[in-house]
């Protein structure tokens, strides 16, 4: 897993997992609104600065790892 810097282009979309570098924690994007992003940490709303987040970049073999394929007729 690697993870790279928030910019303009590659800001994360609310709803995604993201680095809050202080803490060392994984948490959950809320908002993202420019300067700042709003993110769900241990039950919380946090507003902090953009440097203080990372986002998660994943490869391709590590998103194949992670899916797993389910009956079709039964749901399960």
């Amino acid at each position: 897993m690697e993870f790279e810097e928030i910019t303009e282009e590659t800001y994360p979309h609310p709803g995604e997992w993201i680095l809050y570098v202080p803490h060392q924690t994984f948490v959950l994007c809320g908002a993202f609104k420019g300067d700042t992003i709003k993110a769900l940490h241990n039950g919380r709303v946090v507003e902090d600065k953009v440097e203080n987040f990372k986002k998660i970049k994943v490869n391709k073999k590590q998103q194949k790892q992670k899916y797993v394929s389910r009956c079709k007729a039964c749901g399960s």
